[in-house]
Protein backbone atom coordinates (compact mmCIF):
# COMPACT_ATOMS: atom_id res chain seq x y z
CA UNK A 1 0.00 0.00 0.00
CA UNK A 2 2.85 2.54 0.70
CA UNK A 3 5.30 1.30 -1.48
CA UNK A 4 7.87 1.00 1.09
CA UNK A 5 10.11 -2.03 1.90
CA UNK A 6 8.85 -3.54 5.22
CA UNK A 7 7.59 -6.83 6.44
CA UNK A 8 4.31 -7.35 5.84
CA UNK A 9 1.33 -9.24 7.81
CA UNK A 10 -1.43 -11.75 6.61
CA UNK A 11 -3.59 -9.11 4.85
CA UNK A 12 -0.36 -8.18 2.85
CA UNK A 13 -0.04 -4.56 4.76
CA UNK A 14 2.75 -3.17 7.04
CA UNK A 15 2.18 -2.43 10.56
CA UNK A 16 2.22 1.05 9.61
CA UNK A 17 -0.52 1.37 7.27
CA UNK A 18 -2.40 -1.02 10.00
CA UNK A 19 -2.32 1.23 12.50
CA UNK A 20 -2.91 4.77 10.12
CA UNK A 21 -6.06 2.72 9.23
CA UNK A 22 -7.28 2.40 12.10
CA UNK A 23 -6.68 5.84 13.15
CA UNK A 24 -8.87 7.30 10.14
CA UNK A 25 -11.05 4.91 10.06
CA UNK A 26 -15.27 5.36 10.46
CA UNK A 27 -16.91 4.15 13.97
CA UNK A 28 -19.84 2.64 11.17
CA UNK A 29 -17.65 1.64 8.11
CA UNK A 30 -14.89 -0.01 7.43
CA UNK A 31 -12.10 1.40 6.02
CA UNK A 32 -10.14 -0.18 3.27
CA UNK A 33 -6.57 -0.04 3.38
CA UNK A 34 -6.33 1.83 0.42
CA UNK A 35 -7.33 4.92 1.80
CA UNK A 36 -4.24 5.22 3.55
CA UNK A 37 -1.89 6.05 0.38
CA UNK A 38 -4.49 8.98 -0.07
CA UNK A 39 -4.93 10.03 3.25
CA UNK A 40 -0.84 9.77 4.15
CA UNK A 41 1.00 8.05 6.90
CA UNK A 42 1.63 9.59 10.37
CA UNK A 43 4.29 8.15 11.96
CA UNK A 44 4.39 7.30 15.79
CA UNK A 45 5.95 6.18 18.98
CA UNK A 46 5.40 2.65 20.07
CA UNK A 47 3.33 0.99 22.35
CA UNK A 48 2.22 4.52 23.24
CA UNK A 49 -1.06 4.37 21.20
CA UNK A 50 -4.48 4.79 22.77
CA UNK A 51 -6.98 1.56 23.74
CA UNK A 52 -9.84 1.35 22.62
CA UNK A 53 -11.58 1.16 26.02
CA UNK A 54 -10.61 4.57 27.56
CA UNK A 55 -12.71 3.83 30.15
CA UNK A 56 -11.93 0.15 30.88
CA UNK A 57 -10.36 0.01 34.88
CA UNK A 58 -6.84 -0.86 35.40
CA UNK A 59 -6.10 -4.11 36.76
CA UNK A 60 -5.08 -3.51 40.17
CA UNK A 61 -1.37 -4.96 41.25
CA UNK A 62 -1.18 -7.64 43.59
CA UNK A 63 -1.03 -7.15 47.18
CA UNK A 64 2.57 -6.73 48.52
CA UNK A 65 2.01 -7.76 52.17
CA UNK A 66 0.17 -11.07 52.52
CA UNK A 67 -3.33 -12.35 53.47
CA UNK A 68 -4.71 -12.06 57.12
CA UNK A 69 -3.14 -15.35 58.73
CA UNK A 70 -4.89 -18.59 58.75
CA UNK A 71 -6.20 -20.62 61.68
CA UNK A 72 -4.29 -22.33 63.30
CA UNK A 73 -4.14 -25.83 62.87
CA UNK A 74 -4.39 -27.59 66.39
CA UNK A 75 -4.38 -25.69 70.07
CA UNK A 76 -1.97 -26.30 72.58
CA UNK A 77 -3.58 -26.76 76.38
CA UNK A 78 -1.61 -25.23 79.20
CA UNK A 79 -1.01 -28.09 81.56
CA UNK A 80 0.95 -25.63 84.37
CA UNK A 81 2.75 -22.09 84.08
CA UNK A 82 6.46 -22.35 84.06
CA UNK A 83 9.05 -19.63 83.15
CA UNK A 84 10.75 -20.30 79.41
CA UNK A 85 14.11 -20.19 79.27
CA UNK A 86 16.46 -21.42 76.42
CA UNK A 87 19.70 -23.38 76.31
CA UNK A 88 22.10 -23.59 73.40
CA UNK A 89 23.19 -27.63 74.43
CA UNK A 90 20.24 -28.78 72.68
CA UNK A 91 20.22 -26.90 70.00
CA UNK A 92 16.95 -25.06 68.39
CA UNK A 93 15.66 -27.74 66.07
CA UNK A 94 13.08 -28.61 68.74
CA UNK A 95 12.12 -25.36 69.80
CA UNK A 96 11.48 -24.11 66.54
CA UNK A 97 9.50 -27.77 64.68
CA UNK A 98 6.89 -26.70 67.67
CA UNK A 99 5.31 -23.79 65.80
CA UNK A 100 2.42 -24.41 63.69
CA UNK A 101 3.54 -24.80 59.97
CA UNK A 102 0.96 -22.89 58.45
CA UNK A 103 1.52 -20.01 60.72
CA UNK A 104 5.44 -20.04 60.54
CA UNK A 105 4.95 -20.30 56.81
CA UNK A 106 3.05 -17.18 56.85
CA UNK A 107 4.85 -15.10 59.03
CA UNK A 108 8.08 -16.44 56.82
CA UNK A 109 7.04 -13.79 54.16
CA UNK A 110 7.27 -11.06 56.35
CA UNK A 111 11.00 -12.26 56.94
CA UNK A 112 11.81 -12.44 53.56
CA UNK A 113 9.93 -9.24 52.42
CA UNK A 114 12.18 -7.55 55.48
CA UNK A 115 15.55 -9.43 55.00
CA UNK A 116 15.26 -8.19 51.47
CA UNK A 117 14.36 -4.53 52.04
CA UNK A 118 17.15 -4.18 54.58
CA UNK A 119 20.12 -6.35 53.01
CA UNK A 120 20.45 -8.99 55.73
CA UNK A 121 23.13 -11.48 55.57
CA UNK A 122 22.08 -15.32 55.63
CA UNK A 123 23.49 -15.83 58.95
CA UNK A 124 20.97 -13.12 60.11
CA UNK A 125 17.92 -13.75 57.88
CA UNK A 126 18.74 -17.77 59.26
CA UNK A 127 18.87 -16.20 63.07
CA UNK A 128 15.65 -14.30 62.65
CA UNK A 129 13.70 -17.13 61.09
CA UNK A 130 15.14 -18.81 64.26
CA UNK A 131 13.88 -16.79 66.49
CA UNK A 132 10.52 -16.33 65.29
CA UNK A 133 9.30 -20.23 64.59
CA UNK A 134 10.66 -20.43 68.78
CA UNK A 135 8.32 -17.93 69.39
CA UNK A 136 5.88 -18.65 67.70
CA UNK A 137 6.39 -22.29 69.04
CA UNK A 138 5.47 -20.45 72.59
CA UNK A 139 1.46 -19.92 71.32
CA UNK A 140 -0.92 -21.63 73.41
CA UNK A 141 -4.29 -20.71 71.68
CA UNK A 142 -5.59 -19.38 68.31
CA UNK A 143 -5.10 -16.18 67.51
CA UNK A 144 -3.30 -15.42 70.56
CA UNK A 145 -0.25 -12.74 70.59
CA UNK A 146 3.73 -12.48 71.74
CA UNK A 147 3.87 -10.80 74.59
CA UNK A 148 7.37 -8.69 75.94
CA UNK A 149 8.23 -11.41 78.26
CA UNK A 150 7.79 -13.89 75.28
CA UNK A 151 10.67 -11.73 73.33
CA UNK A 152 12.97 -11.70 75.97
CA UNK A 153 13.93 -14.96 76.14
CA UNK A 154 15.42 -14.90 73.03
CA UNK A 155 18.60 -12.72 74.25
CA UNK A 156 19.62 -16.21 76.13
CA UNK A 157 20.08 -17.79 73.13
CA UNK A 158 21.80 -14.38 71.16
CA UNK A 159 19.17 -14.59 69.09
CA UNK A 160 18.16 -10.90 67.68
CA UNK A 161 15.65 -9.75 70.04
CA UNK A 162 15.18 -6.52 68.03
CA UNK A 163 14.78 -7.77 64.56
CA UNK A 164 12.16 -10.29 65.63
CA UNK A 165 9.69 -8.00 67.34
CA UNK A 166 9.70 -5.97 64.38
CA UNK A 167 9.01 -8.81 61.83
CA UNK A 168 6.26 -10.38 64.63
CA UNK A 169 5.16 -6.39 64.59
CA UNK A 170 4.53 -6.13 60.78
CA UNK A 171 2.37 -9.52 61.28
CA UNK A 172 0.02 -8.34 63.55
CA UNK A 173 1.20 -10.98 66.02
CA UNK A 174 2.59 -8.49 68.73
CA UNK A 175 0.44 -7.76 72.13
CA UNK A 176 0.66 -4.21 73.28
CA UNK A 177 4.09 -3.88 75.65
CA UNK A 178 3.05 -4.05 79.25
CA UNK A 179 6.00 -3.63 80.20
CA UNK A 180 7.37 -1.19 83.17
CA UNK A 181 9.28 2.00 81.43
CA UNK A 182 13.10 1.52 82.95
CA UNK A 183 12.32 5.56 83.64
CA UNK A 184 9.39 4.71 85.87
CA UNK A 185 10.58 1.84 87.53
CA UNK A 186 13.36 4.28 88.52
CA UNK A 187 10.96 6.70 89.61
CA UNK A 188 9.34 4.25 91.62
CA UNK A 189 12.34 3.26 93.65
CA UNK A 190 13.03 6.60 94.47
CA UNK A 191 9.29 8.22 95.49
CA UNK A 192 8.26 4.96 97.84
CA UNK A 193 9.87 6.17 100.50
CA UNK A 194 7.91 9.86 100.32
CA UNK A 195 4.36 10.27 102.09
CA UNK A 196 1.46 9.21 100.08
CA UNK A 197 0.17 12.73 99.47
CA UNK A 198 3.51 14.21 98.22
CA UNK A 199 4.37 10.88 96.13
CA UNK A 200 0.73 11.32 94.72
CA UNK A 201 2.07 14.88 93.31
CA UNK A 202 5.68 13.83 92.44
CA UNK A 203 3.87 11.41 90.45
CA UNK A 204 1.06 13.94 88.51
CA UNK A 205 4.45 16.22 87.73
CA UNK A 206 5.99 13.09 86.24
CA UNK A 207 3.34 12.12 84.11
CA UNK A 208 2.83 15.78 82.61
CA UNK A 209 7.00 15.45 82.25
CA UNK A 210 6.63 12.10 80.02
CA UNK A 211 2.83 12.52 78.40
CA UNK A 212 2.70 16.49 77.95
CA UNK A 213 -0.72 18.06 78.22
CA UNK A 214 -2.79 18.47 75.01
CA UNK A 215 -5.03 20.99 76.97
CA UNK A 216 -4.65 23.85 78.83
CA UNK A 217 -2.41 24.42 80.51
CA UNK A 218 -0.53 23.02 77.45
CA UNK A 219 2.89 21.22 77.53
CA UNK A 220 5.30 19.53 75.56
CA UNK A 221 6.66 16.13 77.04
CA UNK A 222 10.60 15.96 78.14
CA UNK A 223 12.97 14.08 77.03
CA UNK A 224 13.92 11.10 79.47
CA UNK A 225 17.22 12.77 80.57
CA UNK A 226 15.22 16.11 81.45
CA UNK A 227 12.88 14.27 83.13
CA UNK A 228 15.81 11.69 84.76
CA UNK A 229 17.77 15.08 86.03
CA UNK A 230 15.05 16.91 87.49
CA UNK A 231 13.48 14.70 89.35
CA UNK A 232 17.35 13.57 90.91
CA UNK A 233 18.04 17.15 91.64
CA UNK A 234 14.86 17.59 93.50
CA UNK A 235 14.90 14.61 95.41
CA UNK A 236 17.10 15.45 98.39
CA UNK A 237 15.11 18.61 99.20
CA UNK A 238 12.01 16.11 98.80
CA UNK A 239 13.79 13.55 101.43
CA UNK A 240 14.34 16.34 104.30
CA UNK A 241 10.84 17.82 104.24
CA UNK A 242 9.59 14.53 104.58
CA UNK A 243 12.05 13.92 107.52
CA UNK A 244 10.99 17.07 109.01
CA UNK A 245 7.13 15.82 108.94
CA UNK A 246 5.76 17.39 105.81
CA UNK A 247 3.24 15.68 104.31
CA UNK A 248 2.65 17.30 101.00
CA UNK A 249 4.30 19.81 98.56
CA UNK A 250 1.30 22.18 99.91
CA UNK A 251 2.36 22.86 102.83
CA UNK A 252 6.31 24.25 101.30
CA UNK A 253 7.18 28.03 101.55
CA UNK A 254 9.86 29.68 100.51
CA UNK A 255 11.65 29.48 103.78
CA UNK A 256 11.35 25.56 103.45
CA UNK A 257 13.11 26.24 100.22
CA UNK A 258 16.26 28.58 101.15
CA UNK A 259 16.85 25.96 104.08
CA UNK A 260 17.30 22.65 101.92
CA UNK A 261 18.87 24.79 99.11
CA UNK A 262 23.03 24.33 99.33
CA UNK A 263 25.43 27.50 99.86
CA UNK A 264 26.13 27.90 95.97
CA UNK A 265 27.97 26.29 93.92
CA UNK A 266 26.41 23.65 91.07
CA UNK A 267 24.51 22.24 93.41
CA UNK A 268 22.83 24.97 94.39
CA UNK A 269 21.56 25.53 90.64
CA UNK A 270 20.97 21.90 90.16
CA UNK A 271 18.34 21.65 93.42
CA UNK A 272 16.92 25.13 92.02
CA UNK A 273 16.23 23.89 88.53
CA UNK A 274 14.34 20.52 89.74
CA UNK A 275 12.34 22.57 92.15
CA UNK A 276 11.23 24.93 89.72
CA UNK A 277 10.09 22.87 87.55
CA UNK A 278 8.51 20.55 89.51
CA UNK A 279 6.06 23.52 91.43
CA UNK A 280 6.11 25.14 88.07
CA UNK A 281 3.95 21.94 86.81
CA UNK A 282 2.22 21.51 89.91
CA UNK A 283 1.12 24.93 90.04
CA UNK A 284 0.08 24.89 86.77
CA UNK A 285 -2.57 22.07 86.94
CA UNK A 286 -3.40 23.38 90.67
CA UNK A 287 -1.85 21.00 92.71
CA UNK A 288 -0.56 22.90 95.01
CA UNK A 289 -1.37 26.54 95.28
CA UNK A 290 1.75 28.83 94.96
CA UNK A 291 4.82 28.05 93.65
CA UNK A 292 7.55 28.85 96.64
CA UNK A 293 10.72 28.31 94.28
CA UNK A 294 9.39 31.56 92.00
CA UNK A 295 11.20 34.15 93.24
CA UNK A 296 14.41 32.29 94.79
CA UNK A 297 17.45 33.23 92.61
CA UNK A 298 20.00 29.95 92.48
CA UNK A 299 22.38 31.76 89.84
CA UNK A 300 23.59 30.33 87.23
CA UNK A 301 27.31 27.81 87.15
CA UNK A 302 30.73 28.86 86.43
CA UNK A 303 30.73 28.48 82.58
CA UNK A 304 33.29 26.31 81.82
CA UNK A 305 36.07 27.24 79.98
CA UNK A 306 36.97 25.27 76.62
CA UNK A 307 40.94 24.50 75.78
CA UNK A 308 42.76 23.15 73.41
CA UNK A 309 43.74 19.48 72.52
CA UNK A 310 47.29 17.87 72.48
CA UNK A 311 48.20 17.80 69.10
CA UNK A 312 49.55 14.18 69.07
CA UNK A 313 46.00 12.87 70.07
CA UNK A 314 44.12 14.68 67.05
CA UNK A 315 46.88 13.95 64.40
CA UNK A 316 46.90 10.29 65.67
CA UNK A 317 42.96 10.34 65.27
CA UNK A 318 43.17 11.55 61.34
CA UNK A 319 46.04 9.02 60.41
CA UNK A 320 44.00 6.56 62.30
CA UNK A 321 43.60 3.09 59.46
CA UNK A 322 40.34 2.99 60.95
CA UNK A 323 38.29 4.79 57.83
CA UNK A 324 35.39 5.49 60.58
CA UNK A 325 37.86 6.67 63.10
CA UNK A 326 39.67 9.22 60.52
CA UNK A 327 36.56 10.63 59.04
CA UNK A 328 34.87 11.33 61.88
CA UNK A 329 37.90 13.23 63.70
CA UNK A 330 38.55 15.44 60.32
CA UNK A 331 34.47 16.50 59.98
CA UNK A 332 34.90 17.80 63.58
CA UNK A 333 38.39 19.03 63.67
CA UNK A 334 37.98 21.12 60.66
CA UNK A 335 34.02 21.99 59.84
CA UNK A 336 33.15 21.40 63.62
CA UNK A 337 30.26 19.36 63.40
CA UNK A 338 28.17 18.57 66.77
CA UNK A 339 27.52 15.17 67.58
CA UNK A 340 23.61 15.35 66.73
CA UNK A 341 24.61 16.66 63.21
CA UNK A 342 27.47 13.59 62.64
CA UNK A 343 24.58 11.37 64.01
CA UNK A 344 22.07 12.39 61.00
CA UNK A 345 23.88 12.86 58.01
CA UNK A 346 22.76 10.96 55.48
CA UNK A 347 24.23 9.92 52.16
CA UNK A 348 21.51 11.97 50.22
CA UNK A 349 23.47 15.06 51.89
CA UNK A 350 27.12 14.58 50.20
CA UNK A 351 27.28 16.81 46.68
CA UNK A 352 30.06 15.81 45.69
CA UNK A 353 32.95 18.38 47.65
CA UNK A 354 29.97 19.41 49.43
CA UNK A 355 27.84 18.53 52.45
CA UNK A 356 24.27 20.04 53.45
CA UNK A 357 24.07 20.31 57.02
CA UNK A 358 21.05 21.98 58.82
CA UNK A 359 20.15 24.43 55.98
CA UNK A 360 24.30 24.95 55.18
CA UNK A 361 26.30 24.24 52.44
CA UNK A 362 29.67 23.38 53.64
CA UNK A 363 32.73 23.26 51.00
CA UNK A 364 34.73 20.44 52.19
CA UNK A 365 38.67 20.39 53.24
CA UNK A 366 40.84 18.38 50.97
CA UNK A 367 41.41 15.76 53.98
CA UNK A 368 38.06 15.34 55.02
CA UNK A 369 37.42 14.54 51.00
CA UNK A 370 40.17 12.11 50.87
CA UNK A 371 38.71 10.68 54.02
CA UNK A 372 35.55 10.37 53.17
CA UNK A 373 36.64 8.89 49.77
CA UNK A 374 38.46 6.21 52.05
CA UNK A 375 35.43 5.32 54.46
CA UNK A 376 32.90 5.31 51.24
CA UNK A 377 34.61 2.65 50.24
CA UNK A 378 34.82 0.89 53.43
CA UNK A 379 31.55 0.76 53.91
CA UNK A 380 30.43 -0.31 50.21
CA UNK A 381 32.94 -3.05 50.88
CA UNK A 382 31.23 -4.38 54.18
CA UNK A 383 28.01 -3.35 53.68
CA UNK A 384 27.37 -3.47 49.90
CA UNK A 385 23.65 -4.50 50.48
CA UNK A 386 22.50 -1.70 53.07
CA UNK A 387 19.24 -0.02 52.90
CA UNK A 388 20.47 2.44 55.49
CA UNK A 389 20.20 5.86 54.30
CA UNK A 390 23.25 7.05 57.29
CA UNK A 391 26.74 8.57 56.07
CA UNK A 392 27.57 6.33 59.59
CA UNK A 393 26.91 2.59 59.98
CA UNK A 394 28.27 -0.08 62.21
CA UNK A 395 27.12 -3.94 62.53
CA UNK A 396 24.14 -3.36 63.82
CA UNK A 397 22.85 -0.38 62.35
CA UNK A 398 23.38 -1.76 59.07
CA UNK A 399 20.99 -4.07 59.19
CA UNK A 400 18.19 -1.19 60.08
CA UNK A 401 17.68 1.91 59.08
CA UNK A 402 19.01 3.61 62.59
CA UNK A 403 21.57 6.07 63.29
CA UNK A 404 24.52 5.71 65.29
CA UNK A 405 24.47 6.56 69.27
CA UNK A 406 26.75 9.24 70.71
CA UNK A 407 28.57 6.36 72.65
CA UNK A 408 29.46 4.66 69.01
CA UNK A 409 30.99 8.32 68.19
CA UNK A 410 32.76 8.91 71.41
CA UNK A 411 34.20 5.24 71.32
CA UNK A 412 35.51 5.83 67.90
CA UNK A 413 37.34 8.76 68.43
CA UNK A 414 39.79 7.00 70.83
CA UNK A 415 40.20 7.35 74.53
CA UNK A 416 42.19 11.02 74.52
CA UNK A 417 38.96 12.86 72.51
CA UNK A 418 35.41 13.37 72.58
CA UNK A 419 33.35 14.94 70.17
CA UNK A 420 32.38 17.91 72.38
CA UNK A 421 36.17 18.47 73.14
CA UNK A 422 37.32 18.36 69.60
CA UNK A 423 34.50 20.57 68.05
CA UNK A 424 35.52 22.76 71.16
CA UNK A 425 39.22 22.88 70.34
CA UNK A 426 38.34 23.52 66.36
CA UNK A 427 35.77 26.72 67.85
CA UNK A 428 38.85 28.22 69.76
CA UNK A 429 41.49 27.57 67.30
CA UNK A 430 39.73 29.68 64.68
CA UNK A 431 38.78 32.30 67.35
CA UNK A 432 42.36 32.55 68.28
CA UNK A 433 43.13 32.99 64.34
CA UNK A 434 40.47 35.35 64.05
CA UNK A 435 41.16 37.04 67.32
CA UNK A 436 38.09 37.27 68.70
CA UNK A 437 35.83 37.94 65.68
CA UNK A 438 32.29 36.50 66.77
CA UNK A 439 30.76 37.15 63.47
CA UNK A 440 32.76 34.96 61.71
CA UNK A 441 32.46 32.15 64.12
CA UNK A 442 28.94 32.59 63.84
CA UNK A 443 28.82 32.35 60.14
CA UNK A 444 31.58 29.66 59.42
CA UNK A 445 29.71 27.00 61.71
CA UNK A 446 26.35 28.15 62.12
CA UNK A 447 26.64 28.76 65.62
CA UNK A 448 24.68 31.23 68.16
CA UNK A 449 25.78 34.80 69.00
CA UNK A 450 25.78 33.20 72.60
CA UNK A 451 27.96 30.78 71.55
CA UNK A 452 30.24 32.64 69.24
CA UNK A 453 30.94 35.55 71.90
CA UNK A 454 31.95 32.63 74.51
CA UNK A 455 35.01 31.34 72.61
CA UNK A 456 35.58 35.35 71.24
CA UNK A 457 35.70 35.98 74.69
CA UNK A 458 38.03 32.81 75.48
CA UNK A 459 41.20 34.47 73.83
CA UNK A 460 42.21 36.81 76.82
CA UNK A 461 42.58 33.74 79.22
CA UNK A 462 45.91 33.45 81.21
CA UNK A 463 46.69 29.78 80.30
CA UNK A 464 45.84 30.76 76.39
CA UNK A 465 48.50 33.23 76.59
CA UNK A 466 51.67 31.28 77.16
CA UNK A 467 52.69 28.49 75.08
CA UNK A 468 51.97 25.13 76.27
CA UNK A 469 54.38 21.80 74.98
CA UNK A 470 52.34 19.60 73.20
CA UNK A 471 49.11 21.68 72.66
CA UNK A 472 47.84 22.92 69.31
CA UNK A 473 47.26 26.30 70.11
CA UNK A 474 49.95 29.13 71.76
Amino acid sequence: MCAHTAVLDADGVCRLCRKQTALIRSPHARTPYSEVARSGQQLFIADLFSSRHRGAAMTAPAPSRPLPAPPPAYRQLLLFTAARTLSRRGGFRGLAERADPHLAAWVDRFTIERAARHGWSRDLTWRVRTGVTIILGFLTAPGAAVTADDLAVLTEANLPHAHVTDVLEAAGLLADDDRVPTLTAWAASRITHLPAAMAGEVWAWYAVMRDGHATMPRRRPRSETTTRLHLRWALPALTQWAAQGKTSLREITPADVRAVLPAAGAARTQMGQGLRSLFRVLKAHRRVFTNPASKIKTAHPDPTIPMPLRVDHVRHALTSTDPAQALLCALIAFHALSAHQLQHLQLTHLHGARLDVDGRTITLADPVRDRLASYLEHRRRHWPDTANPHLFVHFRSANTTTHVGHRWINLHLGPHLTCRSLRNDRLLHEALATEGDAKRLGDLFGISTRTAHRYASTISHPDLQRPQPGHSHP
